[in-house]
């Protein structure tokens, strides 16, 4: 009897540590394969790459908006940063992360997906637990994402990553020629992200906005390539306040310039208002 005891304590043993192994192997095979370091196809400067930078983005704003933007790239021709508020540090927020500043990389889990962008603060945070829509959130500039895997070839693996983002906050614009988003936050961006089916080593993500800025919604086919050699790629670090020469006051911008001095960005730009610092002696 005592043996018999001892043969059911080792079987009993070795079902519960195989319920605590964690699921990897056939789970991980659930998923497609996104690992490595991707950089877009087409520049990050432009919220389209395959279109020439500001106007020729051809954003399908209404006339009010299109007005802002006007007046926007009339403040950049100036010297002046117009709606673009990343030279501050900030992240430019949702769809404008989609850009892929720099090294990118994609962390698949069951139930996160996780974007990870070498540019400010723009990585990325994509539930797929099946969960829904809280009550109540806290805006962000990239909002909240909840996403859904799917097997659109039915052959046991998914191959589509659907994700929709919502509750922003501002501003935001669409790239750095300061394409702007309405006022109201109440964007909603929707994504499908996938494998190219002749190129592995190329991702589509197919951004839809739809803002209340625009007379449609503007939908964007953005490609990523991945680097089928480098095995172990090298992570560079990026630190925007690190050397960053420009200096907010106010509603104005100022630059810092070689020596440390304080200069203007617009011909004519007025100083600061000085009055709690002692006149200058020299």
């Amino acid at each position: 009897m005592p043996h018999r005891n001892s043969i059911r304590a080792i079987v009993l043993s070795a079902l519960l540590c195989a319920a605590s192994v964690p699921a990897p192997a056939w789970a991980e095979a659930k998923y497609p394969d996104w690992k490595g370091q991707w950089r877009v196809i087409g520049g990050p400067m432009r919220f389209d790459g395959s279109k020439p930078w500001g106007p020729g983005q051809e954003a399908p704003l209404t006339p009010e908006y299109q007005a802002i933007f006007q007046a926007n790239l009339e403040d950049q021709a100036k010297g002046g940063q117009g709606l673009d508020v990343a030279y501050k540090c900030l992240s430019p927020g949702m769809p404008r992360a989609t850009n892929g500043y720099g090294q990118m990389e994609f962390v698949v889990t069951p139930d996160t997906t996780y974007i990870l962008v070498q540019h400010i603060l723009d990585d990325r945070r994509i539930f797929t637990d099946g969960r829904d829509w809280p009550p109540e959130l806290e805006p962000s500039f990239l909002g909240y994402s909840i996403g859904r895997w799917i097997d659109t070839d039915g052959d046991g693996r998914y191959d589509l990553l659907e994700v929709e983002t919502r509750h922003f906050k501002g501003p935001r614009a669409y790239d750095t020629s300061g394409i702007p988003l309405h006022k109201d936050n109440q964007t909603i961006v929707k994504e499908r992200i996938y494998l190219d089916k002749a190129d592995a080593n190329v991702l589509h993500d197919e951004v839809t906005v739809i803002d209340n800025a625009l007379t449609r919604p503007w939908i964007v086919d953005k490609s990523y390539r991945r680097d089928p050699n480098d095995k172990r790629p090298f992570w560079r670090e990026v630190n925007c306040a690190e050397n960053n020469n420009h200096v907010q006051i106010g509603k104005e911008n100022y630059m810092l310039s070689a020596d440390g001095l304080l200069m203007p960005t617009k011909k004519d730009q007025a100083a600061p208002d000085l009055r709690y610092f002692n006149p200058s002696r020299n």
